[in-house]
């Protein structure tokens, strides 16, 4: 189940009661997927039953809302430079790609960043750049209890990508990979004697992940700052946002809105054009 809309700021509105539409199960988990980039970006969710498939398109400023039951455990990601029109079937992405296909049914070519979630009672959920780093991307819970952080990047990496990491397409740097995934070594990769958070110690690659997205996980034993927690939340998932960008879900049929990245809602002003919500 999917409702697609637009957001631009500002004017009037904070809460908006939808007259129609399916009503939610209160175990259900509301996500909404924005696209504030200014490049078309294809989402891609395993699994994704719940998700439209799997895989869609978002053009830049569009959004879709989905819901996930409440045992729901997966990874959202976004696939930039694709091209699912080949009549030639040389269909790809040029990041994130999962096998060329529009709906993935497995996880994506690195470098990508990664949002994963494990609903239960709590939930757990982080941003991840393990896989490397492709799009600005964060996590917003709302309308949730509990520690309910905000996670995910304040800055975009592939402008600052050291070039043994980089990953270009058309003499542009499309993504950054992580140091695990090019030099494949015990060290970057926490294996072997590196194999526990005592002895894998951030590098300098991993530093630089770290400066760009405070609150995701920058390799693999960087849990104390990249892994929150919540009860009851719905979820925001924005590429090219930051975390004090404020964010809307719908809950209960009504408009909430997040402000400055905090955790309660808050009246904010916005103007919403929207699709009613609508199976797909």
């Amino acid at each position: 189940m999917a409702a697609h809309l637009n957001v631009f700021l500002p004017v009037l509105l904070v809460f908006m009661a939808i007259s129609s539409g399916p009503k939610l199960s209160e175990s259900a988990r509301i996500f909404t997927i924005i696209n504030n980039c200014k490049e078309t970006v294809w989402p891609a969710v395993t699994p994704g039953e719940s998700f439209n498939g799997g895989g869609f398109m978002l053009k830049p400023g569009q959004s879709v809302i989905f819901t996930a039951p409440v045992s729901w455990s997966g990874r959202i990601w976004g696939r930039t430079g694709c091209n699912f029109d080949n009549k030639n079937g040389n269909t790809s992405c040029q990041t994130g790609d999962c096998g060329g296909t529009l709906k993935c049914g497995a996880s994506g070519k690195t470098p990508a960043t990664l949002a994963e979630f494990t609903l239960a009672a709590p939930d757990f959920y982080d941003v991840s750049l393990v896989d490397g780093f492709n799009l600005p991307m964060v996590v917003t819970p709302l309308n949730g209890t509990g520690n309910c952080s905000v996670s995910g990047c304040d800055g975009d990496l592939r402008s600052s990508c050291p070039s043994v990491l980089s990953v270009k397409a058309n003499g542009k740097t499309v993504g950054c990979r992580s140091a695990c995934d090019v030099f494949n070594t015990d060290e970057y990769c926490c294996r072997g004697v590196f194999g526990n958070p005592v002895t894998c110690k951030p590098t300098y690659y991993s530093k630089m992940f770290k400066e760009a997205c405070p609150t995701a996980y920058s390799y693999a034993y960087d849990d104390p700052t990249s892994i929150f927690t919540c009860s009851g939340t719905d979820y925001v998932v924005a590429f090219c946002s930051n975390r004090k960008q404020p964010v809307c879900t719908y809950h209960n049929h009504k408009l909430v809105c997040s402000a400055n990245g905090s955790k309660g809602l808050k009246s904010m002003r916005w103007t919403v054009m929207l699709a009613l919500m609508s199976s797909t």
